[in-house]
């Protein structure tokens, strides 16, 4: 009896073992069964036969900052509610180079160390006004942020700033570049007093916007030769920036 009784546990357990249950677990319904068997079938037996090796799913990258941030986004406006004065960069420059432009009779073409990598090019309708040999060596303020053109064939990035007036009499008139005190270091960006630190636009939205254009009428010279826009001083680390002779006098 006994073994007959080992022969049915035998058989049991073989039939555990096939239909993948545990030791003593109830039988499943015939439905079940069949399904179970159907995805061993096709998810096991099917992926060895055809060598498929599953996939783990790919993590998605994270965004780094400087993409997802939207203050760095190309074309990105600077502050558009400061001072129209404060949308364009002035900076301090000193002439190392200059020549007559070869085929214009007022320009001199001029290499301007503005604390950059390389010198910038420059040219200025100033031959009427100066000598080559006063121009070199010359400090004064270059805007840097208008978007180069070419003049006569000469590629200008940016211009100088100068002051001029009317001589009495009406003889002409006197021109003067707007310069920085001496220790002011090539580079440094001017700041205007009373107003908040600039943030310059881009070449392409300063003459999008006609920003230079706009800021025209206000730029001065004060009754003590400084330089000011609607009053506010050019001003550098080592004081403000001023025209030699040229009072009340309109800035270009």
């Amino acid at each position: 009896m006994s073994n007959a009784l080992d022969l049915i546990d035998e058989a049991i357990a073989d039939l555990e073992a096939k239909l993948n249950l545990p030791p003593g677990g109830s039988l499943p319904t015939s439905h079940d069964s069949a399904l179970k068997t159907k995805t061993v079938v096709s998810k096991d037996s099917v992926e060895g036969k055809k060598g498929i090796t599953k996939k783990e799913p790919k993590k998605k990258k994270k965004p780094s900052p400087e993409v997802s941030s939207s203050s760095k986004k190309k074309g990105a406006v600077a502050n558009v509610d400061q001072p129209d004065i404060c949308k364009l960069e002035f900076k301090v420059g000193k002439i190392t180079k200059v020549w007559a432009h070869p085929d214009a009779d007022r320009l001199y073409c001029e290499q301007i160390d503005c604390g950059e990598e390389t010198p910038r090019e420059i040219a200025s309708g100033l031959r009427e006004h100066y000598t080559e040999e006063e121009m070199m060596g010359r400090r004064l303020l270059v805007v840097s942020n208008l978007k180069a053109k070419k003049l006569v064939g000469f590629k200008s990035h940016g211009m100088v700033l100068c002051a001029t007036k009317e001589m009495d009499g009406g003889g002409g008139e006197i021109v003067e570049f707007i310069e920085p005190p001496e220790d002011a270091p090539p580079g440094e960006v001017v700041t205007f007093e009373g107003l908040p630190t600039p943030e310059p636009f881009s070449g392409a939205q300063v003459e999008k916007k006609k920003v230079f254009q706009a800021c025209l009428a206000g730029m001065k010279t004060t009754g003590d030769c400084v330089a000011a826009w609607e009053g506010h001083a050019f001003l550098t680390s080592k004081g403000p920036c001023r025209s030699r002779t040229v009072k009340d006098g309109v800035m270009r």
